[in-house]
């Protein structure tokens, strides 16, 4: 029996699919593990020829494109793990980092959801690790300069983002969902024994941490293993102004479900708003004059 099931959605991305899953194969040596490949309706090629490539991987063929989280719990439907990985099809692995993560989860006695870091292919860091938005974390955001007197690991703990380097361990609100780990026995206690899927795309992992962190249980950020995620690096920069908008209007709605409609929500949205459109309005100018 595996311990780890690692759960890939793919749509229309074959070859970053196949790169992800010989990197799976190459470096995957001390955890028994699966393999389930959910194509979510792909027009690219026939999704057969993953297993002309891939004999083990199981494969499922889902009639519509449901999006990230319905492909997810399909995968999931069929994992016979102790532990569910949600792996991007953008990422790969260069070290061992599903055993790394597994073991320190084991070893530590940890409860919850586990992510590791990130890098883009040229080896810049993503930030995996964050907090859940706050009046508080925006303002602190805002006036950066105030708390920059405070001592690095101190600033990074309290902001984590963009702030926090990903060099040590720590528990945060929520981790990316390109690498996404938790106990198969948590999904037990959520609405249908699965995953939320309301969101087709982008938000889905920062509610499932808020969910499952309602629970009782905790979210981790192992700073030793780490993965290649291609995320925005291969996308063309008219298409991020794109997703910036669908990710502010997604965070809109994670703050409603988190925090009610009350005054909390309106005046953290609001600034959150203000900040988000005024960034992504120097971000379309610089785009449009550099591509004129």
């Amino acid at each position: 029996m595996p311990i780890v099931s690692i759960i890939l959605i793919n749509y229309n991305t074959f070859q970053l699919t196949c790169n992800c899953i010989e990197s799976i194969i190459q470096f995957t040596k001390g955890v028994d593990y699966e393999i389930i490949l959910v194509d979510n309706n792909s027009t690219e090629c026939d999704a057969n020829l993953f297993l002309q490539k891939f004999s083990t991987v199981k494969l499922i063929k889902s009639a519509e494109n449901g999006g990230f989280a319905k492909g997810n719990n399909l995968g999931i439907q069929q994992a016979n793990g102790d532990f569910i990985l949600l792996l991007n099809s953008d990422t790969y692995l260069i070290e061992d980092a599903i055993s790394k993560t597994v073991n320190y989860y084991q070893q530590n006695k940890l409860n919850g959801i586990i992510g590791c870091k990130m890098l883009y292919p040229n080896g810049t860091l993503q930030h995996t690790a964050r907090k859940f938005r706050t009046i508080k974390w925006e303002l602190l955001d805002l006036f950066r300069f105030v708390f920059f007197i405070l001592p690095y690991k101190k600033r990074a703990q309290l902001m984590l983002g963009k702030y926090f380097k990903s060099d040590f361990n720590l528990k945060c609100d929520w981790v990316n969902g390109a690498f996404f780990m938790f106990e198969k026995c948590i999904l037990n206690e959520l609405p249908d024994a699965q995953l939320d899927e309301r969101f087709f795309m982008y938000g889905e992992d920062q509610l499932w941490c808020w969910q499952i962190k309602q629970l009782g249980y905790k979210v981790y950020f192992y700073a030793n293993a780490s993965i290649i995620h291609i995320n925005n690096g291969s996308t063309e920069k008219k298409n991020r102004l794109t997703i910036n908008k669908i990710m502010l209007k997604n965070e809109i709605k994670l703050m409603h479900i988190r925090l009610g409609k009350n005054f909390t929500y309106y005046i953290l949205s609001f600034i959150y708003l203000v900040k988000e459109n005024f960034r992504n309005f120097i971000k379309s100018i610089i785009f449009y004059s550099t591509n004129s």
